[in-house]
């Protein structure tokens, strides 16, 4: 298991667990990050991401793609 920051792009991954405190997991969740889902890196521009999940496009910061581990 490892962070979401450590994926290489264009990697897909299943998405094993959802860290942080219960506000921030809930936030993911509402995102469409839940354990289960697949994830695609589609860039990283200085730790932040931009992700391709349930057919959606989302942008994220660093510290949030720290919680999601792949």
């Amino acid at each position: 298991m490892m962070p979401l920051t450590m994926v290489n792009v264009g990697e897909v991954n299943k998405i094993r667990k959802i860290g942080g405190n219960e506000e921030t997991r809930r936030f993911l969740e509402n995102l469409g990050f839940v354990a289960g889902s697949e994830v695609t890196v589609l860039s990283t521009i200085s730790g932040n991401v931009i992700v391709n999940i349930k057919d959606s496009r989302i942008a994220i910061n660093q510290d949030m793609a720290r919680h999601i581990m792949v």
